[in-house]
């Protein structure tokens, strides 16, 4: 199964080398076709009921992760909920201990390039 990195965003562009979806239906499609490596999630999108959170609620009930999972959101209540739904559910050992999760939040407007590359490497 060929290996991609997916941007989940409705106002954000990707990052070189990252797929974008704009809906969690569209995410939701590539994890069930994909090898993610590094799924990068906002939580505020366009569809206010079908956000991030959902996302990865689905996540973890169908058992659909990535090797790396980065909460880009700019929303610091929704996205610490991502975080911390996600952790918990590393806790509780449905996502792989293995799997990497954190929370870095990018700016809505601008983010210099020296920053996406930070935002990109692993630490």
């Amino acid at each position: 199964m060929e290996k991609i990195s997916v941007f989940l965003d409705d106002y954000r562009q990707p990052p070189d080398g990252y797929v974008l979806a704009e809906t969690i239906d569209a995410c939701l499609e590539l994890l069930q076709n994909f090898n993610i490596e590094h799924l990068s999630l906002d939580h505020d999108l366009f569809d206010k009921t079908r956000n991030g959170y959902l996302l990865v609620q689905i996540m973890v009930k169908d058992k659909l992760f990535a090797n790396r999972i980065t909460i880009h959101s700019a929303n610091s209540v929704g996205g610490k909920a991502m975080y911390n739904f996600l952790k918990q559910a590393q806790n509780d050992s449905i996502i792989p201990k293995a799997t990497i999760v954190t929370l870095r939040p990018l700016p809505l407007h601008y983010f210099p390039s020296k920053d996406l590359k930070r935002y990109q490497d692993v630490k």
